[in-house]
């Protein structure tokens, strides 16, 4: 049996392939709710409960500690698994749940901070494992000649989150109030739930033999770090997302206290990232195809730290400032997206069937799990030195990322990729984005 995506004439364009329309649409609806949620639930903390700092403190944690408690385990389920889509639903659907009950505990009154840190954690992990299983699923999904069009599309759901997001969650929280504007989050994982649910193309994946979890963590570690082209890509991510966060955590200070920006054109710069991001999800499907993925991702590391090298350095009249933010975040949108969806890609191509869910979740664990540290030493250095000195060294920290990438066999010298004739014997077996607006 031929996949969908196949035909006599060779692949459809992704566009015209219902269970890839499917795919991207589910992510979409589910992406945005999870952004409605991000104002609604600390909203409701704060309005509704009166957390106290240290309460709204173990909330923002929850969201990213299950990421490392059960980053590593999650890749070596996927990778045990004959069928990935399965679980994909169960955690979608375990998420809708746990979001329902925030709306309904708050109309019977027994709503408090505890239950929504619980509710953070249980939907937190939920993604991780859906996110285990989703990399490999587009195996299936998406022909080899097609994947990197195929991540390129997905990761506009993040674009496309970030834009509309925001602006959907504050008309929700103003008309229905906060505790209820979460209801929108638990729909969007039914209906992504429901769309998964609808999606044909038949999973034949090989499921790698357990030798113990503990055993199978290593052994997705050891390919990650002892593959040249995976290591580069792990430290690269690494060190980018250590020196963005540390970044994310004085950018509202430094724009707020050092250049003047007004408050409310602060969420419109970051908008136009989002908007970046589908320009540049736009651009890297063509570009891949022309020159292949691994030019497309030597010149996007280049100019990783323009953007916060822009911001450090500027200086002037506040339509000077804006003009520069809202081209430099417009371009940093596209460059984001544009390494990610090849970074994605390369992984994909260059990890085995077998290790494909415990690669991911290795580099996932390492390049989120950094995040925390970037944000603390941001601050505290940020407390020594001031907030610009910062800015350019992060700058200049982000561009080390280079290094990793240019000297890794992912040199700019290969052959020009040429159209695979479509398989007599389609394989069936994979997306990589971190969180942050400014991370990889």
């Amino acid at each position: 049996m031929k996949r969908s995506f196949q035909s006599s004439a060779g692949p459809q364009p992704l566009r015209k392939q219902r269970d890839y329309r499917l795919l991207w649409s589910a992510r979409t609806i589910s992406i945005t709710g999870s952004e409605v949620s991000k104002l609604a639930i600390p909203l409701t903390a704060v309005a509704l409960l009166t957390a106290s700092p240290a309460q709204m403190g173990m909330l923002t944690a929850a969201a990213s500690v299950p990421v490392l408690l059960f980053g590593l385990q999650s890749g070596a389920i996927a990778d045990r698994l004959t069928r990935h889509r399965p679980l994909m639903i169960a955690c979608e659907l375990t998420s809708c749940a746990a979001a329902a009950t925030v709306p309904l505990a708050w109309l019977l009154g027994i709503l408090n901070v505890t239950w929504l840190i619980v509710v953070a954690l249980v939907i937190g992990t939920a993604g991780v494992l859906f996110k285990a299983a989703n990399f490999p699923h587009i195996a299936a999904v998406a022909g080899p000649e097609q994947r990197t069009e195929a991540m390129a599309g997905l990761q506009t759901t993040y674009s496309v989150a970030s834009v509309a997001g925001p602006g959907l969650a504050g008309l929700l929280v103003q008309v229905l109030t906060a505790p209820l504007a979460v209801l929108a989050e638990a729909l969007s994982f039914l209906t992504s739930a429901l769309l998964l649910r609808t999606i044909r193309t038949p999973e034949r994946n090989t499921p790698a033999v357990s030798k113990g979890m503990w055993r199978d963590i290593v052994e997705g570690l050891k390919a990650s770090v002892t593959h040249p082209v995976l290591r580069a890509l792990l430290f690269a991510g690494v060190t980018i997302n250590f020196f963005a966060m540390a970044y994310t955590a004085v950018y509202m200070l430094y724009m707020v206290n050092t250049l003047g920006i007004p408050k409310g054109l602060i969420g419109v710069l970051i908008a136009l990232g989002g908007a970046g991001g589908l320009l540049g999800a736009w651009l890297t499907a063509r570009l891949s195809k022309k020159y292949g993925e691994n030019r497309v991702l030597l010149l996007s590391v280049i100019f990783f730290p323009a953007e916060i090298l822009t911001v450090g350095l500027l200086t002037g009249p506040l339509w000077w400032k804006l003009l520069m933010l809202a081209l430099a975040g417009t371009v940093a949108g596209a460059i984001v997206v544009a390494f990610a969806t090849c970074m994605g890609a390369i992984v994909l191509r260059k990890t085995s069937p077998e290790l494909r869910g415990r690669v991911n979740a290795t580099m996932t664990f390492a390049i989120q799990g950094v995040l925390a540290l970037g944000g603390l030493a941001g601050g505290l250095l940020a407390e020594l030195i001031g907030l610009r000195p910062v800015i350019l060294i992060c700058a200049g920290g982000i561009a080390l990322s280079t290094f990793w990438i240019w000297l890794s066999p992912i040199h700019p010298k290969g052959p020009r990729p040429t159209r695979p004739a479509p398989p007599q014997m389609p394989t069936t077996t994979a997306t990589y984005m971190t969180a942050k607006r400014h991370s990889t």
